[in-house]
């Protein structure tokens, strides 16, 4: 059976979690601890030396990065996966993959920000958060998420038009991410809690609550980081992402 490696505090983990839940993929999944530093284990080393997660292990073929991941999903069961979730047309797929490539350094990398400056700048920089950093961050998400709903949502039930596709599914576990420190990206937005609510139905609410369970219960994420022995190895290259 193929396997994932995850830990679904990961916003990419959970895309590829739900997405191979909700289409009925099989797979066994293997967790992979971040904040217990189980990437830097040998076992995991074995695997991917990215170190990082998700990782695919289908037979003797493993794939990283979460995109690359899920059109492999969509293209291995094409028989059972709906067209609408990464379609055929050209067209349509090149808007999918517009969204794909756009949200990496835009709404990913500032909802990841706020997220990690709220649960984690504290315990690495031994100091509080500058005003003026935190402003920062959430300015630049809120922008993100104004280009979300302005260029890529544009009124539409979802990025594609009528029909959910994994753009959607990549782009609301992003926003989540934030809840996670009691930052909500949604506030203030109704058109973007209805698209989220669109695409919880979509998937499963059942499921979209079992994905980001973790995430919701990690306020004791940072003692559990700095706990792990590997957070004298993570202080520095987190110290670099926060100046």
């Amino acid at each position: 059976m193929m396997e994932l490696y995850l830990d679904l505090m990961s916003p990419p983990c959970r895309s590829v979690f739900l997405f191979a839940r909700a289409l009925r993929i099989p797979f066994e999944f293997k967790v992979v601890d971040l904040a217990a530093g189980q990437q830097y284990s040998k076992e995991f080393g074995d695997i991917s030396i990215v170190r990082k997660v998700p990782v695919m292990k289908d037979g003797s073929f493993i794939l990283t990065e979460s995109t690359a991941i899920l059109e492999y999903l969509v293209q291995k069961y094409s028989g059972s996966v709906a067209d609408h979730w990464f379609p055929a047309d050209l067209q349509q797929r090149a808007r999918v993959n517009e969204y794909l490539s756009w949200q990496h350094v835009n709404l990913r990398a500032h909802c990841s920000k706020v997220f990690l400056l709220r649960a984690l700048y504290q315990i690495v920089m031994d100091s509080e958060i500058p005003k003026e950093t935190m402003d920062f961050a959430v300015e630049n998400l809120k922008q993100s998420l104004n280009l979300l709903e302005e260029k890529f949502l544009q009124g539409k039930p979802f990025i594609l038009g009528d029909k959910i596709s994994v753009a959607d599914v990549v782009a609301v576990v992003e926003i989540m991410q934030p809840f996670g420190t009691g930052f909500d990206g949604f506030e203030g937005r109704p058109k973007l809690i209805a698209w989220r609510d669109r695409v919880k139905k979509e998937l499963g609410e059942k499921l979209f609550e079992e994905a980001h369970e973790a995430l919701m219960k990690s306020s004791n994420m940072p003692q559990k980081l700095k706990n792990s022995g590997n957070f004298a190895q993570l202080k520095p290259i987190l110290q670099k992402f926060f100046r």
